[in-house]
């Protein structure tokens, strides 16, 4: 990876040599790994068996968890927040798991729909819950730096799954417990 990233440099016509930029290949290989470092990760090992019986049944949410991911297509980064919650059937799960497991998958290329659905079925899938719900609110640098080069844009996109979809009224309730 360091080759390719030299090799980036002088294709666009960087002396590899000049004082800054020497280590420069190195350190960005490094970061890279670090940026995609959720594909070396597994989520059964990140949840730890944190995942507790429960005889509630009320809605758990959990909102601006601050995330950084890097969009497939131009490899630039897309920064924001997600917003989960979860109406626990049986199981809840530990609250520093459900911000872990939003990490995992944002370090690894994706776009933002891709990123918001494996949170969502993750989580369903890991405690059986009768519903999960998943916001992300992102601003991806490929729109900002390039191309249209809009400042301001914010790409929301949601996952509602179980009861969050089928019942009107939670999903409301969900929805307005993340903007106050």
């Amino acid at each position: 990876m360091e080759e390719n990233f030299k090799n980036i440099m002088i294709g666009i016509g960087e002396d590899v040599n000049r004082e800054g930029l020497r280590g420069t290949p190195k350190r960005a290989a490094s970061a890279f790994r670090y940026l995609t470092k959720g594909y070396k990760e597994n989520v059964d090992d990140v949840i730890n068996n944190a995942i507790y019986s429960t005889d509630t049944d009320e809605m758990v949410v959990v909102k601006n968890i601050e995330m950084y991911s890097l969009c497939e297509h131009h490899l630039l980064p897309f920064i924001g927040k997600c917003h989960l919650a979860y109406i626990p059937k049986g199981k809840v799960i530990g609250l520093s798991k459900m911000a872990r497991i939003v990490d995992v998958f944002a370090r690894r290329l994706q776009i933002q729909e891709s990123l918001t659905k494996e949170i969502a079925e993750t989580i369903m899938n890991s405690i059986g819950a009768a519903g999960v719900a998943v916001v992300i609110e992102a601003k991806h640098l490929c729109m900002m730096m390039r191309g249209v080069e809009k400042q301001n844009s914010v790409m929301t996109t949601s996952c509602m799954l179980g009861v969050f979809r089928r019942h009107n009224p939670t999903r409301a309730e969900f929805l307005s417990l993340i903007q106050k």
